[in-house]
């Protein structure tokens, strides 16, 4: 029995745009893939999704396509939590009823289609995590993230030098929810693939031409 009615129309979510790029050389967010740059294919991607989207990325941002901009509340590029800190902030202040966040990566333009409302799913307890895997390896980006969490998040980036995703999930009760990789003609792939570098450009740039074939 559900202990929880979450649904997708009552969830916010956060494009995590904020990291350095240093690997592709320039902001990947603005990397073309088909006709599109990755930033637009993940907003368009996440939009159905959810309630809202918001992007988290630096406050001189070039170009944020409309979306409400909330940068990191944090300095010195502290990693992801320090994007999911933002998106928790954001939801308290500007969706008080919300008792959960969603995240995504401006990097991965393949997520599926029902990520958030196959997350949501699995949330039993307003302070569960729900987070993403495919075939046992973890996308702890691509979440459900309570807003009962936020203190507790904003301690852990404080206090702890590695900042790493893992280490404040196990201070939290976690669901690990498996999606499938993708089918085609050329392979099957992931569905988080992420576009880090040139070579994983040209890599995305093959598997959407394989989808669409």
């Amino acid at each position: 029995m559900r202990g929880l009615a979450l649904t997708p129309q009552s969830i916010p979510a956060v494009i995590l745009a904020g990291g350095r790029s240093s690997r592709m050389g320039s902001n990947k967010a603005f990397a073309i893939l088909g006709s599109e740059t990755l930033l637009a294919r993940v907003a368009r991607r996440v939009a159905p999704q959810a309630k809202s989207v918001t992007l988290n990325a630096d406050p001189d941002w070039p170009d944020a396509l409309g979306l409400d901009l909330v940068a990191d509340p944090v300095e010195g590029k502290a990693g992801p939590l320090a994007g999911v800190l933002a998106a928790l902030l954001h939801t308290i202040e500007h969706h008080p009823t919300a008792s959960h966040v969603a995240t995504v990566a401006v990097d991965s333009p393949f997520f599926p289609p029902d990520l958030i409302a196959t997350l949501a799913d699995s949330i039993r307890a307003v302070d569960e995590i729900a987070v993403a895997t495919c075939e046992s390896r973890e996308h702890s980006v691509f979440g459900l993230w309570p807003v009962s969490a936020a203190d507790d998040l904003r301690h852990f980036i404080a206090e702890d030098e590695k900042r790493r995703v893992r280490g404040f999930l196990e201070r939290h009760a976690v669901k690990r929810v498996n999606f499938p990789a993708i089918e085609t003609l050329a392979g099957r792939f992931d569905p988080f693939f992420n576009v880090n570098a040139p070579d994983d450009l040209i890599a995305a740039r093959a598997w959407l031409e394989a989808l669409e074939g």
